[in-house]
């Protein structure tokens, strides 16, 4: 009995053993090893990097040289950077013609009054005002015609200003009268109308002269003159 048990003990060892012996068996035969994994590059700071080759980046056109399929901008224009914004013209906004128009101060651009003053005594004042919509030169000095003269009325050679008078819209230019020369010199005439021709840049004057009413009792001389156009009041009465 004894030795049935020994044997049936051992061949319980047995058959056990033999059991995982077949167990260890299939569980390496299922299990492949991969291989040994590629080494990886380590960085600086500890993390892998990957070995593969890195993808060249695109090298950038020489300054000046526009980009392949890039669009290029108008010449004198600068491309929206944003896309949102306005393309703008390499030259400055033309301004307005009325504000650039430049042109003879005539009748049809300006009036003219004129108008008696105390100081200095025997003068007249006449006032230019540019009533358009662009700029205007006053050339030169005012021909003046009183009713009943045969001729111009003298005009101050030594008035003539160092430039051209130009008057923007709504501006003013001057001009003084001395209605006589030294007393008891010349032959006194009474008018009651004036007559006013505009000078053109080439120093005639225009076919139509605007018609002023000429202050009550106004008496002038062959010896009288007017001065040419200023761009102040006090330098048409100094003379």
């Amino acid at each position: 009995m004894r030795t049935n048990r020994i044997r049936t003990t051992a061949l319980a060892a047995t058959a056990l053993m033999a059991a995982l012996s077949l167990t260890a068996c299939g569980s390496n035969e299922g299990t492949k090893s991969a291989g040994p994994a590629p080494a990886a590059a380590s960085g600086t700071d500890g993390k892998a990097e990957s070995t593969a080759p890195q993808t060249p980046e695109t090298t950038a056109p020489p300054t000046g040289a526009p980009a392949e399929n890039a669009s290029t901008p108008a010449r004198g224009e600068h491309a929206g950077g944003n896309g949102n914004e306005t393309a703008h013209s390499g030259t400055e906004k033309a301004a307005p013609a009325s504000a650039t128009a430049r042109t003879a101060c005539t009748t049809a651009n300006t009036t003219v009054t004129v108008t008696k003053v105390t100081r200095p005594i025997n003068h007249l004042l006449l006032t230019l005002k540019n009533t358009g919509s662009g700029l205007c030169d006053a050339y030169y000095a005012p021909h003046l015609g009183f009713d009943g003269a045969q001729s111009v009325f003298p005009i101050l050679e030594d008035s003539k200003p160092q430039a051209v008078v130009t008057l923007a819209p709504g501006e003013e230019a001057y001009a003084g009268i001395g209605l006589t020369g030294e007393p008891g010199q010349g032959t006194l005439h009474k008018s009651k109308n004036l007559s006013v021709h505009f000078a053109k840049r080439n120093g005639s004057t225009y076919d139509t002269p605007a018609k002023l009413k000429l202050p009550a009792e106004t008496y002038w001389d062959d010896n009288g003159f007017v001065t040419y156009w200023q761009s102040d009041r006090a330098t048409a009465l100094t003379f």
